[in-house]
């Protein structure tokens, strides 16, 4: 670990809180219905938006009809994404003749979008055409990354409103977050993007030839303005397989920067949506806490043990200390452009922001280094988490907290005024533990049949890792792979995919149930017997609920994986 390395996490830091309140107070106006510096232009637009569908912006929604009207929302747009898969070689804009995509993968891959969750079983540039790209995945990363912040905006109406009977309008939300929110930010930094180096365009791939004669095909097309909405929306699909260790899609150290500060400016400005509706700013100060030490950890675990390397290297040449062969740390697996810090940092905060971009390959990191991601998602992927699922994610631990505390002093627990109740605390733990569910069953089953075996490229626990990456990956929502399992086969694809619908609707329903009950309730006094949310103790509290559900769920699989790999790697044994 070098002072450069730690200058560099620092100034993300520092970026990432100066954003929290001027992106946090716009976005509270915008879904508030406010004027904002945008208005003159987009109002107008946003009225014929409604006026064309029938959609009257007055209209609150109970909390069924904001789920269903989210639901059918997204059962059309996985529908439609389906069909361009399957109809892609007689659409346009398909310069490199790409073939209709095969059923399972053009299944996965739209539950993929639709959920969110970018998990990308192919190669892109040589899979996908321009016009699936554009209209397909582009426009999944807009919606879906519209639909998971809306969702956690009503949620927030829950704790805010009272006695009142709806949470809001889903299509209100739906437009105004992309209207106002996703679009003007992808258009000025797509640009900057483009400035960069990034290709923008609709040109035919670029045969040319080597330096030793051969030939070489230079995939190109759209790029810029996926890449920007990719790590905006914390999507992370990539134009390139690559992802963002692609030059293409990320050409230099600066535009790192810019994707990494991508991947957590609409998460962490939530915390501040969250603390301007609810009436207190300070309330949101104490979650964004919560997710800054976790994540803190997170990168100071990772960026060690990538420092620190492989210790059986040294043992591979005559000299016996391991600096002299691997001097500056693991660098498998990792763009020189961008070094360990950067790659550990990046790896940290895309599964603390439920994103599947990746500029380094996981499944080359060290065993503890690959620990993070893997219980980064594993945790709900909260700590900042996808936009809008990571807030609603720490705000159900948060409601278990308050309940725990509230069993601690033999009183009802309350939350900012709401008592929180048996069928909110139900539905909270619901929606937590059908994650674990989902990751778990589907990892055992893919240990014990030849289908599931077939994929791992490692043998040992680190093969464990990568069966159980994957379905943490897809049922977290994230998106990003260990790169060393064969996933496109009928087997991976049919169950990742179902993994990814469990991991988004299972959890959404619940959540929703819970905003609709807590905005039908009374606000009540704070007493002495109040439990304050805003200060060190409840952040510590949360904090230590989080780590003891996930450890208490987790380990075991945990020590399969990982761990065993740590502790066998320091022995000298390797697989």
């Amino acid at each position: 670990m070098t002072f450069n390395g730690w200058f560099q996490i620092a100034l993300y830091c520092v970026v990432i809180v100066l954003l929290v309140k001027p992106l946090g107070g716009y976005m509270t106006r915008v879904f508030a219905g406010e004027r904002t510096i945008l208005s003159p232009a987009l109002r107008p637009v946003e009225r014929l938006f409604y006026r064309l569908s029938g959609v009257d912006e007055r209209k609150d929604q109970n909390w069924v009809t904001y789920a269903v009207a989210m639901l059918l929302f997204s059962l059309v747009g996985f529908l439609t994404l389906y069909a361009l898969q399957r109809f892609q070689a007689l659409l346009p804009f398909n310069p490199a003749g790409q073939s209709a995509v095969e059923e399972g993968l053009a299944f996965n891959t739209a539950m993929s979008f639709d959920t969110n969750t970018n998990w990308q079983s192919y190669v892109p540039e040589t899979t996908l055409s321009y016009l699936v790209q554009m209209a397909g995945l582009t426009v999944h990363n807009f919606v879906s990354a519209a639909t998971g912040i809306a969702l956690a905006v009503a949620l927030i109406r829950g704790f805010a409103r009272r006695s009142a009977k709806g949470i809001g309008n889903f299509w209100v939300d739906l437009t105004r977050c992309t209207l106002y929110i996703l679009l003007p930010l992808s258009i000025v930094v797509g640009l900057f993007f483009v400035w960069q180096g990034m290709p923008q365009n609709l040109s035919a791939y670029t045969e040319v030839t080597t330096l030793e004669g051969g030939k070489q095909v230079i995939a190109q097309g759209p790029v810029a303005s996926q890449e920007v909405i990719k790590m905006l929306g914390t999507n992370g699909g990539g134009f390139f397989n690559a992802n963002s260790a692609h030059p293409f899609e990320n050409p230099n150290a600066i535009t790192n920067f810019v994707q990494m500060v991508l991947l957590l400016s609409i998460g962490a400005a939530l915390t501040n949506v969250f603390g301007r509706m609810v009436g207190d700013q300070r309330q949101g100060w104490a979650v964004f806490a919560v997710m800054g030490i976790l994540m803190l950890g997170g990168t100071a675990i990772a960026y060690w043990a990538e420092a620190a390397g492989n210790p059986q290297i040294a043992k591979l040449g005559v000299d016996t200390d391991a600096s002299a062969l691997q001097a500056g740390g693991n660098m498998e697996g990792k763009e020189i452009r961008f070094g360990i810090a950067n790659s550990a940092l990046f790896a940290t905060v895309t599964t603390d922001a439920s994103c599947g971009a990746v500029n380094s390959m996981h499944d080359s990191y060290t065993p503890l280094g690959g620990l993070v991601p893997l219980f980064n998602i594993q945790l709900g992927e909260i700590i900042f988490g996808g936009v809008g699922s990571g807030l609603y994610g720490m705000l159900l631990f948060a409601i278990i907290s308050v309940f725990v505390a509230g069993l601690m002093v033999g009183r009802t627990p309350e939350y900012l005024g709401k008592k929180i109740e048996a069928k909110e605390v139900k539905m909270a733990m619901l929606a937590i533990l059908i994650l674990p569910l989902s990751i778990l069953g589907f990892t055992a089953l893919a240990t014990v049949v030849d289908a599931g075996l077939a994929g791992p490229a490692n043998q040992g626990p680190h093969g464990f890792s990568e069966i159980l990456y994957a379905y943490t990956s897809g049922t977290g929502n994230n998106g990003s792979a260990f790169a060393g399992i064969s996933a496109n086969t009928l087997f991976y694809n049919t169950t990742i995919g179902f993994a990814m619908f469990i991991g988004r609707f299972l959890m959404i329903v619940p959540m929703v149930a819970i905003a609709g009950s807590l905005a039908a309730k009374k606000i009540v006094p704070a007493s002495a017997g109040t439990f304050p949310t805003d200060g060190p103790l409840f952040v510590g509290l949360v904090i230590g609920v989080i780590l003891i559900v996930g450890g208490l769920t987790f380990f075991p699989a945990l020590a399969l994986g990982p761990l065993v790999e740590h502790f066998a790697m320091t022995a000298g044994t390797l697989f």
